[in-house]
């Protein structure tokens, strides 16, 4: 039984799809960051970096126990443990990876920081925020020309669309807004229709 230490974030949703996603039996360990529970001495033994999502699998690489952070990399871990959702084929693969990237990195940090810039930061300013939130459209457009002619953001269902869809669903007010994201759209729709996805996403709600 995996124990999933998590917060509804994008980042604790993302690791809550893939866990549902390829049936692997956990529990969930909230962690409730609006309290400051990532900073008590009984999480920061589970990751030191104070942060979610973290997994803690006792049965992990050579039956050993393994206590994993960060969502990209348990996104990579669990789709090894379960063989599924990364393609075997090289290039295919990469691919696969390369868009899981460009949401967990490039993406997320535009998110991050309108959050961070209209909700934390000591002095707002709007002017700040529409400049990530257009950071962010561009980056969305990409994932949107990507997905022209294609039903996901590699050759087939993969951790990439598991990746992109909690911030797409965060951002979605912002996707509507700009009028001219149809192929995102599209699939955001086909992903959320995945009973396991919806679960997971109710879960880390």
């Amino acid at each position: 039984m995996i124990d999933f230490y998590t917060f509804p974030t994008s980042n604790g949703q993302r690791a809550g799809i893939m866990l549902e996603e390829c049936g692997l039996p956990y529990r969930v360990r909230p962690v409730d960051l609006s309290k400051g529970e990532q900073r008590s001495a009984e999480f920061l033994e589970v990751n030191p970096a104070g942060a979610i999502p973290v997994i803690v699998d006792p049965e992990g690489p050579g039956g050993k126990p393994l206590a994993l952070a960060q969502s990209a990399a348990i996104l990579v871990y669990l789709a090894e443990k379960s063989g599924r959702f990364l393609p075997a084929d090289g290039a295919r693969r990469y691919l696969a990876l390369q868009w899981t990237m460009h949401a967990a990195s490039d993406c997320a940090a535009s998110t991050g920081s309108i959050f961070l810039l209209s909700a934390l930061a000591p002095e707002k300013s709007a002017t700040n925020v529409k400049w990530f939130e257009e950071r962010l459209l561009r980056q969305f457009r990409v994932a949107d020309a990507r997905l022209a002619g294609r039903e996901w953001l590699a050759e087939e269902l993969s951790i990439a669309d598991f990746a992109l869809y909690p911030i797409v669903a965060l951002r979605r007010p912002l996707i509507d807004a700009a009028g001219d994201l149809p192929n995102l759209a599209r699939w955001a729709a086909a992903l959320a229709a995945r009973p396991a996805l919806a679960r997971a996403m109710k879960e880390g709600a």
